[in-house]
């Protein structure tokens, strides 16, 4: 803006703005206000404010060539030691003095919270009758910001960014977090960044996966924009997951909202390590006590699934006290399982040292099932969902779809799903981590005819066509971008579209022909979907 004035001055721009003899600052750091509970952290702010500020002093000297009176230092940094979080912000400085909140406030997860940052959320997070949301106790230290931001941000022009753990933008915290923001204080976002990487400059280096977001209460009619590290966009609306589309909040459900099959986790066997065994310790165990092989399974985690490594499990369900007497190896694993639950904190997994034989938890289907992991890469575009065997034990690291069909399967490996499971699930870093209370019981299915319906199948069907002809490849082979054989990436684009059209997800192009809405838009349409679907429950 000075090199603006300047140019005006010489006669470069049009105009007639003079400097004069008066002094052209007027920003200083006693205009910034800062609340901090680290003490050494106060007074680096302090520091910090001060060397920018003799910097742009010394930039503006040499702009408008006046001697500038800086030091001694006089100018004040208003940082207080305080937790920012304990105390009334309007005692740094009143609301009425105030335009903007910013901030990096700090990132922990809800699991990893001391007691005092709990009591910090519990004491924040509350409703209008001073009682803790139910979902408080849920959510990232982090959203304690966002709910005195939005307090103090009440009828006033205050606008508020921070830099946060892009955790508060997905799955079940979204709700958690956003909801008594939008329905108790009506705010809304401005502007935001999608997930990118913050990597530190240490040498043990922290990678961060980060959100920015700008929300405010004031009224705003215009265009907001949505950035990501591919581009910048001018949007109609933000809603809390950082995309284009309505303002809703897709909650924990138990039961899917359509008329589907229901989704269950895997088994989980709680045992210490006792009941599975690598493919070494099955060599073993096999030759030392062949009987035992009767009740060896293969063993599926989702890393064992998607990358074809061996593992086994010892499956000794209704085994007869005689048959596990006569393997003493066995009987020897069964033992270290039960003294591995019997030396356990919880309550729950002690009950079951009565049972060592068993997994703590058995949902084995007795029929072919969809396996679905719960972890899988953010470098794939489709998530490797497969049908298995009832023969495989299925771990408690992957999500099972009994009963289901092929029209199922196609629906579910479709880009449209997987476009839903992007924008609504958890994340572990920036991978996908599918869940089956807000992934999939939300899912909005399509409606489709017969003659749609048997089309999916077919495309389903030829997914599985496709890699069979690559016995020798893992999953994560298949599906990774680079090597994603040719037959597999058509069969896949033939089941994208086969299932666009039964949901009906095309759009008029200026020439007046049709074509495939993008993933943005389909998400758009997902949610008024979803919004209609839970009107009325």
């Amino acid at each position: 803006m000075l090199s603006l004035l300047i140019d005006c001055q010489k006669g470069t721009v049009e105009g007639q703005l003079i400097l004069g003899s008066t002094n052209p600052i007027e920003v200083s750091i006693g205009q910034f206000y800062g609340i901090e509970i680290n003490d050494f952290a106060v007074t680096v702010a302090k520091t910090a404010l001060w060397i920018a500020e003799s910097q742009m002093m010394k930039e503006t000297e040499e702009l408008v060539h006046m001697s500038l009176d800086f030091l001694p230092l006089k100018s004040y940094a208003n940082i207080i030691e305080e937790n920012a979080l304990r105390m009334d912000w309007e005692s740094v400085v009143p609301k009425t003095e105030l335009n903007y909140i910013m901030g990096n406030p700090p990132f922990v997860g809800y699991s990893l919270q001391s007691k005092e940052q709990k009591f910090d959320i519990l004491s924040i997070y509350i409703d209008e009758k001073g009682k803790p949301y139910k979902t408080a106790g849920k959510i990232d230290y982090v959203a304690g910001w966002y709910f005195k931001s939005a307090q103090l941000m009440q009828n006033t022009n205050i606008h508020t960014a921070f830099v946060s753990t892009n955790s508060i933008t997905q799955g079940e915290q979204v709700s958690g977090v956003w909801k008594p923001l939008y329905d108790r204080l009506g705010i809304h976002i401005d502007f935001a960044h999608r997930t990118f990487r913050w990597d530190s400059e240490a040498n043990m280096k922290a990678h961060v996966h980060c959100v920015i977001v700008g929300f405010s209460t004031a009224i705003n009619t215009g265009k907001k924009r949505l950035y990501s590290s591919e581009r910048m966009q001018l949007v109609d609306n933000i809603n809390a997951y950082l995309i284009e589309a309505p303002n809703i909040f897709v909650e924990s459900r138990n039961k899917p909202i359509c008329d589907v099959p229901e989704i269950v986790k895997g088994s989980s066997p709680v045992d210490g390590g006792n009941l599975l065994l690598s493919e070494e310790e099955y060599n073993d165990l096999i030759k030392k006590e062949p009987l035992s092989n009767k009740y060896i399974k293969k063993f599926f985690g989702a890393r064992e699934y998607l990358h074809n490594i061996k593992r086994y499990c010892l499956w000794l369900d209704g085994i007869q006290p005689s048959e596990l007497n006569q393997l003493p190896l066995v009987k020897e694993r069964v033992q270290a399982t039960r003294d591995f639950r019997l030396n356990s904190s919880k309550a729950a997994t002690r009950k079951y040292a009565d049972f060592p034989t068993r997994f703590m938890e058995m949902r084995q289907p007795k029929n072919n099932y969809i396996l679905i992991p719960r972890h899988s890469s953010e470098n794939r575009k489709y998530i490797p969902f497969g049908f298995i065997s009832p023969e495989i034990i299925c771990g408690d690291a992957n999500n099972m779809l009994p009963d289901a069909t092929l029209y199922h399967f196609g629906i579910l490996t479709s880009n449209v799903h997987m476009a839903w499971t992007r924008a609504v699930c958890g994340r572990i870093k920036s991978d996908y981590r599918y869940s089956n209370d807000i992934v999939y019981n939300n899912f909005p299915w399509p409606t489709p005819t017969e003659e749609q319906k048997a089309k999916i199948e077919k495309t389903a069907q030829a997914i599985l066509d496709a890699r069979a002809l690559y016995p020798d490849s893992s999953l994560a082979d298949l599906y990774d971008e680079v090597t994603m054989p040719p037959e597999l990436r058509k069969a896949h684009q033939n089941n994208d579209r086969a299932v666009m059209e039964a949901y009906g997800f095309t759009k008029k192009t200026e020439d007046g022909k049709r074509t495939w809405l993008t993933e943005s838009e389909c998400v758009a349409e997902l949610m008024k979907m979803y919004q209609k679907l839970t009107e009325n429950k």
